[in-house]
């Protein structure tokens, strides 16, 4: 063993000697490298990255390398360079994310380079608006089914309670109705396991398994869960309707080996950052005397005297509750993810700069909303502003990079869209609200997706 070690201890030297000492390219944006060697300004980073991104463009421009454990992360605040982000040939989004997905879902890097192609496509395809549509009715079922399971009055943390409808409800959705947990102690069960496995997302993403034992054992607990899941959706035969789930459509094209994997990715684009986006939203709402009034107004005009039970919402109803809409849009701005991501496989022509190849390029949606030019008073939670967007032709606002954009832009957007205007109007619609704590503020720890709430949201609630 004294021979791998001494291997390892050469091979760190080496890189943190290159990586500190080497020469950078003339042209090369301003470079933080730390004193520590091959850490660099990890620890500093990791401190509160989306405040680190802050003060280093503060002082450094708007385009600036960090190195950090062994990387280079080349970070491009400027929105007019965001074109360059998402279009350039000169960067890749698949070998960007590659190592991420394999730490998080153990796919194969060939396996993933063969079949993210299809895979995306396939989403892409089933989570059109006019599909949308057609997987509304059910949802809206699955919702008021669990709303309904909240009981007529209670309190907790806003977050959960959100968390313990939409899980199943989404589930339901996407996988089918044999795949959504159907008792009290399964749906615990999942909602400890993912909990912790979304909560060590970015973490298991760079980290060895070894280093991070619950996350790893919350991991394979769903890869076993999703492996049940694809068994059952090649049982079951839906009599009420002939449309397949996502699942199913997937399960056409991805090799059986690994359709469990790319399921749990699935599971956890459809998840992770739709119950923050949720809560903030509508904590913002109930935070906002004069948004909470119109919105109720827009919703209760719309949905009138229903059976609270079993309230109707259709896509039509929807769109008459623009408001509503407009105050999502606004929380998905202020609590857009910290970071996206590309690889550098050429060197990349940026403002005055050269990047070189195998640097990660980054951008910051939660940054470049805070762009007072696009986005003026960017603190604020301004629904309004919203008003200029043509959301019914799928047109936001410019400067909006929360969905990413190019070929690679969300393939889930529009169903995120829909699910989260149809569960605020409903939740807000079936019960009264009083918020116990204030205004929880975001928390600056991670990068990867939607800010979470850095404290609690104790909130006691009734039924209308």
């Amino acid at each position: 063993m004294e021979w791998i070690t001494l291997i390892l201890t050469v091979s760190v030297v080496i890189i943190s000697f290159h990586l500190l000492f080497g020469k950078s390219h003339p042209n090369a944006p301003p470079c933080i490298r730390g004193w520590i060697p091959w850490f660099g300004a990890a620890f500093e980073f990791g401190k509160a990255p989306l405040h680190f991104i802050q003060q280093a463009r503060a002082k450094y421009g708007p385009v600036f390398t960090v190195v950090a454990a062994g990387k280079r992360m080349t970070f491009v605040t400027l929105n007019e360079d965001f074109r360059v982000f998402f279009t350039s040939k000169d960067v890749d989004f698949e070998q960007a994310v590659q190592e991420p997905v394999h730490n998080t879902a153990s796919i194969s890097k060939d396996n993933f380079f063969e079949s993210h192609p299809t895979c995306s496509a396939i989403i892409k395809g089933r989570l059109t608006p006019g599909n949308t549509a057609m997987l509304s009715p059910h949802l809206c079922e699955e919702f008021n089914d669990h709303l309904e399971s909240l009981g007529s009055e209670g309190s907790g943390q806003l977050n959960e309670l959100i968390k313990s409808v939409m899980y199943p409800s989404v589930m339901s959705n996407l996988l089918g109705r044999c795949n959504s947990p159907s008792s009290a102690l399964s749906r615990q069960e999942f909602l400890e396991k993912f909990t912790t496995y979304d909560e060590g997302f970015e973490y298991g993403s760079q980290l060895p398994e070894m280093f991070l034992k619950e996350w790893s054992n919350s991991k394979h607990w769903l890869l076993s869960l999703l492996r049940k899941m694809v068994i059952k959706s090649e049982e079951t035969l839906y009599s009420e309707s002939d449309r397949k789930t996502l699942l199913q459509h997937l399960a056409a094209s991805i090799s059986e080996q690994y359709l469990p994997n790319y399921g749990l990715l699935l599971l956890w684009a459809s998840l992770a950052n739709a119950i923050p986006v949720t809560f903030w939203a509508v904590a913002f709402i109930l935070s906002n005397p004069t948004a909470y009034k119109i919105v109720m107004d827009q919703i209760n005009s719309v949905l009138g005297r229903q059976d609270k039970q079993k309230t109707k919402v259709t896509l039509d109803d929807l769109q008459q509750m623009p408001y509503v809409k407009w105050c999502i849009m606004e929380a998905i701005r202020l609590r857009a993810p910290g970071a996206i991501t590309r690889k550098v496989v050429r060197p990349l022509k940026l403002q005055n700069y050269v990047i070189p190849p195998g640097d990660m390029l980054m951008l910051s949606p939660y940054w470049a909303h805070r762009n007072p030019k696009y986005f003026p008073d960017p603190e604020d939670f301004k629904p309004e502003r919203w008003e200029t967007a043509d959301l019914e032709k799928n047109v936001l606002l410019e400067g909006f990079v929360a969905f990413g954009g190019g070929k690679n832009q969300c393939p889930g957007r529009w169903y995120a869209i829909m699910e989260l205007h149809m569960f605020v109007a409903l939740i807000l619609y079936k019960f009264e609200f009083a918020q116990l704590d204030p205004m929880p503020k975001p928390s600056p720890l991670h990068l990867v997706g939607t800010q979470q709430p850095d404290g609690p949201c104790t909130v006691r609630y009734k039924h209308r």
